[in-house]
């Protein structure tokens, strides 16, 4: 008999339950959050599963790539989609979590969402990580200008290498704020060294992109052999 799994998953572990065809339930169990315990209780207690449903979340992608390579036909729902649907349970637990995702992919109405693959979230994670430097450096830039004008020394427009030498140069005519303001623009400084390093691998991830179209759209104008035959 078939029988269709849900997973609910939380850092250390990992709810299951099977149900059959009819929606009844078949086994519950729990494990540690790790891909072959996972895929060893499917297997011993569900071999005959048509689908294996989780939330899409943080670990979800990794899960979905590690379930998938072991054989099991997992699918990646989307997490809005399943709260909707598991709010109208009366006790929300983790075991009850996961009875409704095993009911849910016997039923079929879900929302079915792509796994990026790893090289997406590496690009993803790196221009997040750009973002949040640009943040703290403007922050911290920021603090230093405004402790500076409490003391009517205004640095004005500055970037880069620019703020720094400015800033210690106003700071020279003032020790006490300087005792204050410096810590802050060595952190700074620190923030922007890490930047200009994530910046240039970003300018690389680009022009490898650039490239890779280039060559798509070169590949795509050549002509056949079927078409010049």
């Amino acid at each position: 008999m078939n029988a269709y799994v849900g997973l609910d998953i939380s850092l250390k572990r990992t709810s299951i339950c099977v149900v059959n065809e009819d929606g009844g339930i078949r086994v519950e169990g729990t494990v540690a959050s790790d891909p072959d315990a996972i895929a060893n209780f499917v297997r011993a207690r569900a071999p005959a599963t048509r689908r294996v449903g989780m939330e899409s979340g943080l670990t979800s992608v990794w899960l979905w790539r590690e379930l998938t390579e072991r054989g099991l036909p997992v699918i990646c729902i989307d997490a809005r989609h399943a709260k909707a649907a598991l709010s109208m349970q009366i006790n929300k637990n983790d075991r009850n979590d996961a009875a409704g995702i095993a009911r849910i992919m016997q039923t079929g109405w879900y929302r079915e969402v792509q796994a990026k693959s790893p090289d997406s979230h590496a690009t993803r994670a790196l221009l997040n990580s750009r973002a949040l430097l640009v943040r703290i450096q403007r922050d911290l830039e920021n603090q230093v200008r405004g402790l500076l004008k409490i003391s009517g020394l205004i640095v004005g427009r500055a970037k880069d290498g620019v703020f720094a030498q400015r800033t210690q140069a106003l700071l020279a005519s003032d020790p006490v704020l300087a005792e204050v303001a410096l810590p802050l623009l060595a952190g700074r400084e620190s923030i922007h060294k890490q930047l200009m390093t994530i910046e240039c691998r970003v300018r690389r991830l680009a022009q490898a992109n650039r490239q890779a179209r280039a060559f798509m759209t070169v590949q795509a104008s050549v002509p056949s052999q079927h078409s010049l035959s």
